[in-house]
């Protein structure tokens, strides 16, 4: 019953994306709604990104400190794990899973409301592609503003990394500072930005999926909401593994 269940809604995710990646009618509008939704849906989140990467960063370096202080490994070995762990796991794929909680249930919350209040409906009576002209804009504007926000959180992690050296005595600074200097892979940071791409995109498409086909009231909106955040993280996590085997091998 579950795998029907999961095989019927991904076919009708797939005729919905198929609506949504319509062309535009009308590119003015089209361009106009994106770049409101980059505003709304990345512009906003750039407090909490930071927030989140500085207090992140300084408890990764705290720990790496803590639990490989030992004479037989390197002094700057804090500073080159932090960057590693940033780059590697936290700057996309942890990211995204906060920020599915907060943009995907913006989004499903915003269009599942408009559906219980009949938007939607009034938009297909008059002959528009309500999926392309609703979404469309929401996962090219968060697509494309994602990477911004991904290397705004590399470097607010190591911010908050290098302030622990800075103000406690766990490390000295000019050996956190070598140690994300050492052994650098610029391959890491592109990965970091690919993952970044496929993970927005499964944030945007899924909670606007699932706000669309609401059915019911506002209790069901909020049900949608819900539904949506927990699909999208569990897809990013599936995908984790995929583009994390695919692209480190």
């Amino acid at each position: 019953m579950l795998i029907t269940n999961s095989l019927a809604t991904f076919g009708r995710y797939c005729i919905f994306m198929r609506r949504v990646f319509a062309l535009p009618e009308r590119w003015r509008i089209f361009m106009r709604r994106t770049i409101q939704e980059v505003g709304k849906l990345g512009l906003d989140s750039i407090p909490l990104v930071i927030v989140i990467s500085i207090f992140i960063g300084a408890v990764i370096a705290i720990q790496m400190q803590l639990n490989i202080s030992s004479p037989l490994i390197p002094a700057y070995s804090t500073g080159l794990a932090t960057r590693d762990i940033v780059l590697l796991e936290f700057s996309n794929s942890i990211l995204c899973l906060i920020l599915a909680g907060k943009v995907g249930s913006n989004i499903a919350s915003e269009i599942g409301t408009m559906r219980v209040t009949e938007q939607i409906d009034a938009l297909e009576i008059m002959g528009v592609n309500s999926a392309n002209f609703l979404v469309l804009p929401k996962i090219v504007g968060f697509v494309l503003f994602m990477p911004v926000l991904v290397v705004l959180c590399m470097a607010t992690s190591l911010i908050g990394g290098y302030l622990v050296a800075l103000f406690t005595d766990i490390i000295t600074v000019s050996k956190y500072v070598y140690g994300l200097q050492a052994l650098f892979t610029e391959w890491y940071v592109w990965y970091g930005l690919i993952k970044s791409f496929v993970f927005a995109f499964i944030i945007a498409s899924v909670a606007s999926f699932y706000g669309y086909y609401v059915k019911g009231g506002a209790l069901d909106v909020g049900k949608a909401s819900t539904d949506g955040v927990v699909a999208s993280s569990i897809l990013i996590l599936l995908f984790d593994v995929i583009l994390t085997k695919l692209l480190l091998q």
